[in-house]
């Protein structure tokens, strides 16, 4: 029943190996830009903490930065 309810909607390319086989190497892509987009993200986190706890400790002892 639900492969003729796919086959009615037009999707019947995921029903083959080599729909399925495209949809696997489109959802690899995704998750692969995805982890290098995370890594960036996580640096830049990090960086901004060391500037903030660098500027706060900096104003703590009494020096004047901003």
């Amino acid at each position: 029943m639900l492969s003729a309810v796919v086959l009615q909607s037009g999707l019947e390319l995921l029903t083959q190996p080599v729909g399925i086989l495209g949809v696997l190497v489109l959802l690899a892509a995704i998750i692969l830009i995805g982890r290098f987009l995370l890594s960036m993200a996580w640096r830049l986190v990090i960086i901004g903490i060391i500037i903030v706890g660098t500027l706060y400790i900096l104003s703590v002892l009494g020096f004047s930065v901003l």
